[in-house]
C-alpha cells in the first residue's frame, strides 16, 4: 500500500498531539481557576531584602521612601526598583531587589547556594525570627551597612485567610504536606500555614525548591493535613 503525503501528514499530527497531551498531564498543572480549597497557587520567591527605616536612611539617603515597580501577591507587598549589593566574607551578589513596605527590623531572605557564594550559614527560619542569624554587609548607593544579623533562608510557607484555614481544620502556625504532581513530583514536609486577615491563599517557596519539583509560579499543589 503507497502512503501518500497527505496520509503521512495526518499520521505524524496526530502522533505530535498524543505527545503534547501526554506532555500535558504528566506537567504540574498551572490552573489557576481553583474551587478546590486544598488546592494552593505557588509563589517562587528569589533572594530579596526588607528593609527598616534607619538601614534605608544610611543606605539610599536620609528620608528617602521606595519607588514602587510591581505589586505582589500578598496585599500591601510590592516590589521595589531598589536594588543592593550583599557582601560577604567570600564574596558578593549584585542588584539583589528591595521588597516593600518597609519593616520594623531588616530581613536578608537568600538561598543556600547564596550563602556558599557569601561565605556565610543563614539558619532555615519563619519570617521575623532572627535571633542568632547569619550577618551581612549591604552595599546601596548612598552608603553601607553591617548587619550582624537578619539574613536568613526562609522555611516554606502557605498564606490564607484564619477563615479558609478554618474551613480545612486547620490553624495559624499548624504543619502540613504539600503534595506535587508532574515527572519531578513528590511531597514536601514540614510546611507551616500562615493564616492572617489579608491574606491571598499562595505557598511561597525558594528558587531552589522550585527547580528541586520542577514548580513555577501559579502552578497549583495540593495541601495534605498530617
Amino acid at each position: 500500500m503507497e502512503i501518500t503525503r497527505s496520509v503521512l501528514d495526518e499520521i505524524v499530527a496526530r502522533l505530535l498531539a498524543q505527545g503534547l497531551k501526554a506532555a500535558a498531564e504528566a506537567a504540574p498543572k498551572s490552573d489557576t481557576s481553583n474551587n478546590d480549597p486544598w488546592l494552593v497557587p505557588i509563589g517562587v520567591s528569589n533572594r530579596h531584602i526588607h528593609l527598616s527605616r534607619s538601614d534605608m536612611d544610611a543606605l539610599f539617603g536620609p528620608g528617602s521612601n521606595l519607588t514602587r515597580m510591581g505589586a505582589l501577591k500578598q496585599p500591601g507587598q510590592y516590589a521595589a526598583e531598589e536594588t543592593l549589593v550583599l557582601r560577604g566574607p567570600k564574596g558578593q551578589i549584585a542588584k539583589v531587589r528591595v521588597l516593600g513596605p518597609l519593616r520594623k527590623e531588616t530581613q536578608i531572605e537568600i538561598s543556600i547556594a547564596d550563602g556558599f557564594t557569601l561565605g556565610i550559614k543563614p539558619p532555615m527560619r519563619m519570617s521575623g525570627k532572627l535571633e542568632q542569624s547569619a550577618g551581612v554587609e549591604l552595599v546601596g548607593p548612598y552608603g553601607t551597612v553591617k548587619k550582624e544579623s537578619g539574613v536568613i533562608v526562609a522555611l516554606r510557607h502557605i498564606h490564607m485567610l484564619p477563615s479558609e484555614a478554618e474551613r480545612l481544620g486547620l490553624k495559624n502556625g499548624d504543619e502540613v504536606d504539600v503534595v506535587i504532581d508532574g515527572v519531578r513530583g513528590g511531597v514536601m514536609n514540614h510546611v507551616t500555614i500562615r493564616a492572617a486577615e489579608a491574606s491571598i491563599p499562595e505557598m511561597h517557596i525558594d528558587v531552589e525548591e522550585a527547580n528541586a519539583f520542577g514548580l513555577k509560579n501559579n502552578v497549583l499543589v495540593r495541601i495534605r493535613k498530617v
